[in-house]
């Protein structure tokens, strides 16, 4: 039991902390709104949780199988890895120097030109939103999906789930998840924990257990594993191999959770960048060992896999190795997994909206920021100190993404690929400014003041293979699954984000009542001295 003085030392020093974290908030230009309760290892979770490895992995093994099979699933996760350290990096270093929930427009706005900044300010903006609305309506998607494959294994294949079924099951559990973070700050902060158990358990049954009791004529030997490439996609095999990226983008794509935790996390300027960091470490050693253990105990046809009667690729892996019963129990605990990963997610999106809302930038900005946070109650409430207004507004969009289903699997499968090509507009806006910034020879101490977390002269050389990386993924996953293009196996994902993104050109642009009017970037809502960082305060009259 801690003595009386070492509990005020601790109560000091945390006092401390949380003091200087307000105290960089306000240099920022905003005040402390939502509650620190989230620890260090907690902010690490969030973005370990919102990437999901199994759950997150099982929904888009459809996108690696197909474009090379195991050879795609394992070798397509080194390829890429480094390139995604690259992108996480150049986020943390900005993290770092300016810890807030808005992020990726406010680092953008306040490292652009003058002439232009508010236009990339909006339209970085809308990019993360859209991306993270859409990768939650892709999220729980996947979760519907699972959720009716437990059911065809229960039946040994007799069920199949019309669309309908599988629609209502993305909205009961869409909904359930918007109560779900409707809770306390501090209930949410400590759920973490145990979510964060319920991923690593899954990892380890896949890992291990998975390999051990799969019978010996479904397993593979290593040079098919490692060497077995298997394209039957239909695209030349290189460019196959590049879509199959998607898998591993699409898995290791929360690591900016943590930077739109920023005020709800204690010492943010360090654990924030650091949490990043790790989390996608974390998440490939996972992710890849998880892919081996797969192609290894999927057997030696990726047709039958692919063309399972369940519509899971692993589900198939599970029931043909385990048997139904044992099959059908590893997948239970999937679907929660699952079901933790859209918790964890809606949790990071929702104060990514907030915190958009409160630069009045969104449609309904005053009740989503102001209405929706201040002391806000509904029923399932536990505490004040939520964006109650920013969930539920993240649930409709996510809501009516889920629509897209109805007009076919080509459609509803897009969404995958649209939240990686929107989030990747939305990171490579900061990135860029920060990249030209350096290169018009602007002083670092006017521009950009670099936080505990830098990559020193390593930061634009970072930067610019972050860049190049992400430009070609966003042209790879504007393709079509296969070639051959007609209206029933098109990529989605053009119409969709062209008329997004058309739509959101427009509103700024519209005559008397567009965003160019009125919008202004980030506006400070706490008495400050303009800093240099920001360069002049821009003051929306």
């Amino acid at each position: 039991m801690a003595s009386p003085s070492t509990q005020s030392d601790t109560n000091s020093f945390s006092c401390r902390i949380e003091e200087a974290d307000e105290a960089v908030l306000a240099r920022i230009g905003y005040k402390q709104e939502l509650k620190r309760e989230f620890t260090p290892f907690e902010i690490f979770a969030v973005c370990f949780n919102a990437m999901g490895i199994v759950p997150t992995i099982a929904s888009v093994l459809f996108d690696s199988i197909p474009y090379g099979g195991p050879a795609a699933m394992v070798w397509g996760w080194v390829a890429v890895f480094p390139f995604i350290l690259c992108i996480a990096l150049g986020i943390a270093e900005l993290a770092s120097a300016n810890p807030t929930s808005g992020g990726l427009y406010y680092w953008t706005h306040a490292l652009s030109p003058p002439g232009c900044r508010n236009f990339m300010s909006w339209m970085v903006g809308y990019a993360n939103t859209i991306g993270n609305c859409t990768g939650m309506a892709a999220a729980e998607w996947s979760l519907a999906i699972q959720v009716m494959a437990a059911v065809s294994m229960a039946t040994e294949g007799a069920f199949i789930a019309t669309q309908s079924q599988t629609f209502a099951v993305f909205i009961a559990a869409i909904l359930l998840h918007g109560m779900v973070c409707t809770l306390g700050t501090k209930v949410l902060a400590r759920l973490q924990n145990v979510i964060t158990l319920i991923e690593v358990l899954l990892c380890i049954l896949v890992i291990i257990v998975l390999p051990v009791v799969t019978p010996a004529k479904l397993r593979n030997p290593p040079s098919y594993v490692f060497g077995g490439f298997t394209n039957i996609s239909g695209w030349p095999s290189g460019f196959a191999f590049c879509l199959s990226f998607l898998a591993p983008l699409w898995t290791i794509a929360g690591f900016d959770s943590s930077v739109h935790m920023s005020e709800e996390a204690s010492n943010a300027a360090t654990v924030v960048p650091w949490a990043a960091v790790s989390s996608i470490i974390s998440a490939f050693v996972l992710g890849l060992a998880v892919n081996i253990s797969l192609a290894f105990c999927m057997g030696p046809s990726t047709a039958a896999v692919v063309s399972s009667p369940f519509g899971q690729p692993m589900a198939q892996i599970f029931f043909a190795s385990l048997g139904q019963r044992v099959g059908l129990s590893l997948w239970a605990l999937l679907i929660v997994a699952q079901f933790s990963v859209c918790a964890s997610f809606l949790l990071v999106v929702s104060r990514q909206v907030f915190a958009f809302a409160r630069d009045g930038a969104l449609p309904f900005s005053r009740y989503v920021y102001s209405t929706g946070y201040r002391r806000c109650r509904i029923p399932g409430s536990m505490g004040d100190g939520i964006p109650v207004m920013a969930v539920w507004m993240v649930v409709v969009v996510a809501a009516l993404l889920g629509l897209l289903s109805f007009a076919g699997e080509q459609a509803i499968n897009a969404v995958f690929g649209m939240a990686i090509v929107a989030l990747y507009i939305a990171f490579s806006g900061p990135i860029a400014a920060r990249v030209l910034a350096a290169r018009r020879g602007l002083d670092e101490a006017e521009r950009f003041r670099p936080g505990p977390f830098h990559m020193g002269p390593w930061g634009v050389p970072v930067d610019l293979v972050a860049l190049t990386f992400m430009v070609c993924m966003i042209i790879v996953f504007l393709f079509p699954a296969s070639p051959g293009t007609t209206a029933a196996n098109m990529n989605y994902a053009v119409v969709v984000l062209g008329a997004t993104f058309a739509l959101v050109v427009g509103w700024y642009y519209c005559p008397v009542y567009g965003g160019v009017h009125w919008f202004r970037g980030p506006v400070a809502n706490v008495d400050t001295t303009p800093n240099s960082l920001r360069g002049k305060k821009e003051v929306k009259e």
